[in-house]
């Protein structure tokens, strides 16, 4: 275990499937329930036979724990992570990737809690996954867009986006985006170990990386709609970190797939 990382413990014996869908929760006590009864359905009709639903919680006091416990006792194809500690968006995510390795993953996606990123979305994520290693939910390409943000708010996203964009000379879109379907090969090379960034750089690295080692990234269209009941989690903290560590990636990515390879 990565230093500083919170310990983990899991509700349920965990199962082996191809397709896992991880989402990263603290005080989503309000959508949880039906954020994985819709996706269940979702992947029910579009996914494999054999599939699984991994909600990792950061030690959540609202209560979301306990409420996805309940989820995986009544589900087989549900479990949970349970961390013990709030230690970022970034380590919930890595924590998650690595169990689905772990089980068999051959692709994993990630998901936010809220319904920012609509379940029915996942048919088009997984189509283009058949001929890429990494596929990005886009907002940002012809048919994406987003739904109930004031203007700051879109301004600091695509603002934030083209930023990166440049920093980095990659021609990808939405680099900060967080609906993502990932190739097991993707998340064997990048190196999670020494991934350390969270909130947006945690998604611009991981695009970053894969970019950097060769894959095959593709963006398809999604619409993203703002939470209506809970909290938002961006910060003015997350949007600091994204403008100081994205030019730092340029030497610490390539760094750390160099050093991988060996």
């Amino acid at each position: 275990m990565a230093s500083g990382a919170a310990l983990c413990h899991y509700s349920v014996r965990p199962m082996n499937a191809p397709l896992w869908v991880v989402i990263p929760t603290y005080n989503e006590a309000d959508t949880i329930e039906r954020i994985v009864r819709a996706t269940l359905d979702e992947l029910g009709r579009v996914g494999p036979d054999e599939h699984r639903i991994l909600i990792v919680d950061d030690n959540s006091p609202d209560g979301t724990g306990t409420i996805a416990d309940s989820l995986a006792e009544q589900t087989e194809a549900v479990e949970v992570l349970h961390r013990t500690a709030k230690n970022g968006l970034g380590q919930a995510y890595i924590a998650g990737f690595r169990h689905a390795l772990d089980r068999g993953a051959e692709q994993v996606m990630e998901m936010d809690a809220d319904f920012s990123h609509d379940p029915r979305y996942i048919g088009d994520l997984l189509k283009a996954a058949e001929h890429a290693d990494l596929v990005l939910g886009s907002r940002y390409v012809d048919g994406g867009g987003v739904r109930n943000w004031g203007l700051l708010r879109r301004l600091i996203s695509r603002g934030g986006c083209i930023y990166a964009r440049m920093i980095l000379r990659v021609k990808i879109h939405d680099l900060t985006g967080g609906f993502k379907c990932i190739n097991r090969r993707v998340l064997e090379t990048i190196d999670l170990g020494t991934v350390r960034a969270e909130g947006y750089v945690f998604q611009i690295e991981v695009t970053y990386r894969a970019l950097l080692a060769g894959f095959n990234v593709v963006e398809v269209p999604i619409v993203f709609s703002d939470r209506t009941v809970g909290t938002s989690k961006m910060s003015a903290r997350i949007a600091a970190e994204a403008m100081w560590r994205v030019p730092s990636l340029r030497r610490t990515a390539p760094a750390a797939l160099a050093q991988a390879r060996k």
